[in-house]
């Protein structure tokens, strides 16, 4: 998969198992997880000193990406629009994306990266999703036990932030590669299947 410079983004609804699929994904490529954690404080650090590359890539070999215990569910809180400064995070966060896909393959979790990073020939995107019998039960047996309904708020946050900033409609099939449905296989055997099409089109 290292002959050209993969970038796979990752979008999902919450309680379908799409973090632990990016995982998964990395793992089996071979490449880093880019997630939430490491975006924000490199652009942070962005926005003080224009964080140079060699420190960039330092935070991204030493920084873990958040483990399955981490509940967004204030990550989207922050009033859209308020200010020049929600607007600066989103840029500077688009920076540091496309910075990180510039210098080798990886897999990135959410922040709009597939929109991001559109114009990347090497990227391939991913949507997933799962029915809400199987995000009911992940809710009570992996996300501390959440409700379907609050995840369902989750997932409105996380719409409304998408489409605020890209002005495309979240979790529409026609902005990504592939759509993947989690609720009738393991995360595993789904992996596989994604990394088989990954290969059959990026030829």
């Amino acid at each position: 998969m290292e002959k050209k410079n993969l970038v796979v983004t990752v979008s999902r609804r919450y309680g379908c198992g799409g973090r632990e699929l990016a995982g998964i994904l990395a793992k089996k490529l071979g490449v880093k997880l880019y997630d939430r954690q490491l975006i924000h404080i490199a652009a942070a650090k962005l926005s003080i000193n224009d964080l140079p590359d060699d420190d960039l890539y330092e935070l991204a070999s030493t920084i873990p990406p958040m483990d399955m215990t981490f509940l967004p569910f204030h990550s989207f809180g922050v009033k859209l629009g308020s200010g020049q400064y929600g607007h600066n995070i989103f840029m500077a966060e688009s920076n540091v994306i496309q910075r990180l896909a510039e210098k080798k393959s990886c897999v990135i979790l959410g922040r709009c990266a597939d929109y991001v990073l559109r114009e990347n020939e090497n990227k391939f995107s991913i949507f997933v999703t799962a029915n809400d019998d199987f995000r009911d039960k992940r809710g009570l047996t992996v996300y501390d036990g959440k409700t379907l309904q609050e995840m369902d708020v989750e997932n409105k946050k996380r719409a409304r932030y998408y489409e605020y900033y890209t002005n495309q409609t979240w979790g529409d099939a026609a902005n990504f590669d592939l759509v993947v449905n989690t609720s009738n296989a393991p995360l595993d055997k789904i992996a596989d299947g994604i990394i088989s099409y990954i290969e059959s089109v990026k030829k």
